[in-house]
């Protein structure tokens, strides 16, 4: 095993390649409270579609982190609910957004800085 986290073997790159994906740390924060349905996990997030929501799902199932339960129940119906693995990750997700919190004024001021027109190249145009 091999420490260095720009190789594609490395744990470290796995670890970065399931946090990176836009939602796969918001899907994860949403059951933590235990399982819960499609429906409930799209109302708790907001803004994902269920298309994409099915998808993420999918992949974490895939990855371990989470659990579908489907329940043949009079009216059918799925559960979703973080697994022990799963669970691991909340308190790296959590820290992130604490991280976001803090500095998250900072990052976007830089990217407003970075997107404003430059004063030189303003008056090099007249």
């Amino acid at each position: 095993m091999t420490t260095d986290a720009f190789l594609a073997d490395c744990r470290a790159r796995l670890a970065f390649d399931l946090l990176s994906n836009t939602w796969n740390a918001v899907v994860l924060r949403a059951p933590r409270d235990g399982p819960r349905r499609p429906v409930e996990l799209r109302e708790r997030i907001g803004g994902i579609s269920p298309k994409v929501l099915t998808e993420t799902l999918r992949r974490l199932q895939f990855n371990g982190l989470v659990d579908r339960q489907a329940h043949p129940d009079a009216s059918p119906r799925v559960e979703y609910q973080l697994t022990a693995l799963g669970r691991t990750l909340l308190a790296p997700i959590d820290a992130v957004g604490a991280w976001a919190f803090e500095y998250g004024d900072e990052v976007m001021a830089a990217q407003e800085a970075a997107c404003a027109p430059d004063p030189q190249s303003a008056r090099s145009t007249r």
